[in-house]
């Protein structure tokens, strides 16, 4: 047994992990994690996400999710081939060379990832600025933290987050507004929960259009309108105005620029305010006196801002409310943008973007491209901004940019308009794909396959939402003959040297001298020296001795500093913050007639980005099972829709079909789908196109100033799926097995109308993970025994091992005339299952799938288990919704322990009383918002009933 420390690489939070390792046949495997008790960002906590990491690294998974060698594919549409390392490097180099001699240096680009280590990010902005000469590299971060960036240097003038966790502890209100923080940061959400159990007092605002579960716990939840966020801030300023609650002192003393904006929010008053977010003007007079006259007000926020044609007006309109009222600069105060990937920060450090350059310098100033110019050894760094990430795939799209270098992520699932995106990769002349995972719907698109080391191999550092660096340390071997990400740019960085004249200054003989990711850094700490984020008084040593840091932490200091501008001084060349009239502006697309609900996009509790990993495990689908659409009731009723129902979600880009979810948390007329759902897990062919999963139907219109598009809204229509014919299969198999059978079943999804693969099961409990496939079809498959659709049926029946060929054991219930097939597999227990047929004759798909996940004697049924009724011929206890996945307790179980408990007994005393029970909350919290609901709920019932 051994431990080593290392970072998780999920979100911006930023957690320390201890990954445990044993040897096992020789080798040393990950066999464990557990919170790093030492690391101040999450002080031994992780969420439900981080406390399975090690499940994803375990060798039978590796073997079938994992890309093991480089690899080329001779045409598109074939199978790529295995090649060795030096072909591979030799031609992708030849083949940019190619490119860039005959159309030039803009006619390639790079498309990076904020989940990469900041060595890596560092050497491909010096690869594609510096050697290739041109700035066309960007970043999926690009898609979720630009209008951050762009709204705090606009208005503090640097791209840094003032504040950090421990203001949570120390402030007296919290504006959460456009973040579901209970979902995407569960970490820093508990010490929120922690914050109000030390401080009854602190007062929580939650802005947002859906009622989340970070909505429901807060003191006061301001359900606007999407898109509003402007108007409501602009209202709150206006009210502070009146009540004479600004901080007129640290207006004339630190900020400029306040007339313009005092005189833009005179239209902004509380009735017109209300009427645009759709909010009582007494709860929007609330939210101002809140903010305004707390000894300390702390916002966070995230995507709800970011995500929007209108993301940097949106930021920086919500910063000049805390400058309004100095609200900043001081312990529990501050506007804190929270970051969306594990290294986001760390990219933007780097200049990993199109218009910057290393240590935050800009690109349009002539002083910082010579420094960064004279720090490389080139003649100079290009001018000219590159292009941006929805751009760029546009440029792919029109045939202007002929080559592109994708890493460590998955463009054609996360980028919006998918349609336009998957056109651009068709087009390309050119696509590498360096990746971890072999089955991302990106990977299709690769001439060059390049395989990437992931989390437990890989060695550097990251940046967390507050400016805290921390070591990334490896725990295994690479996996197969993966390469590091910096590793692999290096040499291919090499390879380029050779072939291109370069822009390297005389006497530097190479623009890569680096032995290894410390060598990269060192290099990245000296670009930092007497900037805002200067690094120079840090190091690895010190980083391995004292644990992560937080920047500016120059020559000298003992610490990084925790919050900024405490003095009052800023960045900016007349040292002072600047107000930004921003104005309001409705969404970029409207609701109409035609597309009368507005979409709303964002994140499962359980889920991570475009699922290449935390897809893999069963347990993590738990929580929410399926793709589905949400409704609200009122919206539900009035189509005649009940949960499960199929509609076709249709924007003015593209078309998918969802199972509906009927949600008291949807506004009427809005909608939400969870980003998560690519076409790697839902497909189908009844739309104008393949099915693209849900960023088929997202916008591509981009704030004017971040370029960050506007994920968060879209207008689409919800109309019936008319789709008589259904089908159902689901199955357990063993842990080796699963992966292959789930990808062999994404491959067909598309010849459904409507198709869905996901999994279920709890690995730990013994090897044996579920797969689902849901599909539906205009017409029953088996009578057209040619299409498509047929050859697929005949595919899931032979995966689920329900073919007569297969040799198992099935029993089997045809009718023909109404196109009914009931298939089950079972030994001493049922293994698998089939169900077909109109949605009525499907009733006994949830008991049969309960019987076999409970394991029970398939024997004492016998052929009842073919029986089309929806209730079992023996008592099954349902399980239900699970809420806690650690301990795998469902809401069921929860509420039958709630109702042994005595009358009077408060919510405090239940959820002690329930966590001894059931330890439910006791691991990850990732569940305790929901557990906290169902316990209200069921007292409130049983103060009804008495």
């Amino acid at each position: 047994m051994a431990e080593v420390k290392s970072t998780c690489c999920y979100c911006g939070v930023g957690c320390g992990v201890i990954i445990e390792t044993a040897e096992s046949n020789g080798k040393i495997e990950v066999t464990g994690v557990r919170g790093d008790p030492d690391h101040p960002a999450n002080f031994g906590r992780l969420c439900s996400k981080g406390s399975t990491l090690h499940l994803t690294a375990n060798p039978s998974l590796q073997m079938q999710a994992r890309l093991g060698s480089p690899a080329i594919r001779k045409a598109r549409g074939e199978d790529p081939v295995d090649i060795s390392w030096p072909e591979a490097i030799q031609t992708v180099a030849q083949k940019f060379a190619d490119i860039i001699q005959e159309h030039g240096s803009e006619s390639v680009g790079i498309y990076v990832s904020g989940q990469l280590l900041t060595e890596d990010y560092y050497i491909f902005n010096k690869l594609m600025k510096g050697l290739i000469g041109s700035n066309n590299i960007d970043t999926n971060s690009r898609l979720c933290m630009s209008s951050a960036v762009a709204g705090y240097k606009q208005t503090l003038g640097m791209d840094a987050p003032p504040c950090c966790y421990e203001d949570i502890d120390s402030a007296s209100t919290i504006f959460i507004t456009g973040s579901n923080t209970a979902f995407a940061h569960p970490i820093l959400y508990r010490r929120l929960e922690d914050a109000r159990k030390n401080n009854p007092d602190l007062k929580v605002i939650v802005v947002d259009p859906r009622k989340t579960d970070t909505a429901k716990e807060a003191d006061l939840y301001l359900q606007i309108q999407p898109g509003t966020d402007v108007a409501l801030y602009h209202g709150m300023l206006y009210i502070m105005l009146w009540e004479k609650w600004i901080n007129e002192s640290y207006i004339n003393s630190y900020t400029a620029d306040f007339d313009a904006l005092r005189d833009l929010v005179r239209d902004f008053t509380p009735k017109a305010v209300s009427q645009i977010c759709g909010i009582n003007e007494k709860d929007l007079f609330q939210a101002a006196q809140w903010f305004a006259t707390s000894p300390a007000t702390l916002s966070m926020y995230c995507q709800g801002l970011n995500q929007s044609a209108s993301g940097t007006a949106k930021n920086a309109a919500l910063v000049n409310l805390h400058l309004a009222t100095g609200q900043i600069g001081k312990a529990g105060a501050g506007p804190f943008s929270l970051t969306g990937q594990p290294n986001a920060m760390g990219g933007r450090e780097v200049g990993g973007l199109a218009n910057l350059l290393s240590a935050h310098r800009d690109l349009a100033n002539p002083e910082h491209r010579a420094e960064v110019a004279n720090l490389w050894g080139v003649d100079s760094v290009p001018e000219k901004p590159g292009l941006s990430a929805i751009p760029m795939f546009e440029a792919l799209r029109t045939e202007k940019l002929k080559a592109i270098w994708i890493v460590c992520t998955n463009p054609a699932q996360s980028m919006p308009d998918l349609n336009a995106v998957h056109e651009g990769l068709s087009k390309a002349e050119f696509v590498v794909v360096q990746e971890a995972y072999a089955h991302t719907a990106t990977t299709l698109y690769a001439d060059v396959l390049l395989p990437a080391t992931t989390w437990a191999e890989k060695v550097g550092t990251v940046t967390n939402s507050e400016r805290r660096i921390s070591k990334v340390n490896p725990a295994i071997d690479p996996y197969a003959s993966a390469k590091h990400d910096w590793q692999i740019a290096l040499e291919i960085g090499l390879a380029l040297e050779a072939l291109l004249p370069g822009n390297r200054k005389e006497g530097t003989s190479t623009l890569f001298p680096y032995a290894g990711p410390e060598d990269i850094w060192n290099e990245h700490r000296e670009s930092t020296a007497g900037r805002d984020l200067d690094i120079t008084g840090l190091s690895y040593k010190i980083l391995e001795e004292r644990g992560p840091q937080q920047w500016p932490m120059p020559v000298g200091s003992d610490s990084g500093k925790k919050r900024l501008y405490e003095d009052g001084i800023f960045p900016t060349k007349d040292k002072k913050a600047h107000f930004i009239a921003a104005p309001y502006k409705a969404t970029a697309e409207s609701v109409d007639a035609r597309y009368p609900f507005a979409l709303n996009t964002g994140r499962l509790r359980d889920q991570w980005h475009g699922m290449s990993r935390t897809g893999t495990i069963g347990t993590l689908y738990g929580h929410s099972p399926e793709p589905c659409v949400e409704l609200s009731p009122k919206d539900a009723g009035r189509m005649n829709l009940e949960n499960g129902d199929l509609v076709h979600v249709t924007s003015r880009r593209g078309s998918e079909i969802f199972p509906i979810k009927v949600s008291d948390d949807i506004a009427s007329s809005q909608a939400f789908i969870a980003m998560h759902w690519g076409s790697e897990f839902i497909s189908g062919a009844a739309g104008k196109t393949p099915g693209r999963g849900v960023n088929g139907l997202t916008c591509n219109m981009i704030d004017p100033v971040s370029g960050q598009p506007e994920l968060k809204h879209s207008a689409v229509k919800i109309l019936p799926a008319n789709l008589p014919w259904h089908l159902v299969a689901f199955g357990l198999f063993p842990k080796e097995e699963v992966f292959s059978v789930q990808n062999s079943l994404r491959s067909i999804l598309p010849h459904f109308d409507s198709a869905q693969c996901v999994l279920f099961g709890r690995e730990q409990d013994g090897g044996l993970i579920g797969v689902s496939f849901k599909a539906a079809h205009h017409d029953d498959p088996l009578e057209e025994s040619e299409s498509l659709a047929a050859q697929a049926l005949k595919q899931v029946m032979q995966k689920f091992k329900l073919d007569e060929a297969s040799g198992e054991p099935v029993m089997r219930y045809i009718d023909k005339r109404r196109g009914v097939v009931r298939l089950v597999r079972a030994q001493e227990k049922v293994l698998s299952a089939m169900l077909t047929g109109p949605i009525g004759s499907l009733a006994s798909t949830a008991w049969l799938r309960e019987y076999l996940e409970s394991g029970l004697d398939a024997k004492a049924l016998g052929r009842s288990l073919l029986m089309p009724v929806s209730k079992p011929p023996v008592e099954i206890k349902p399980k239900g919704k699970a809420i806690c996945n650690c301990f795998n307790v469902s809401a069921d179980t929860m509420k039958q322990c709630l109702s042994k408990m005595p009358a009077g007994t408060s919510p405090d005393d239940a959820m002690s009383s329930l966590q001894s029970e059931t330890q439910c909350g006791t691991n990850c919290g990732s569940c305790k918002p929901e557990v906290k609901q169902i316990i209200v709920s069921f007292l409130k019932k049983v103060e009804v009933a008495a």
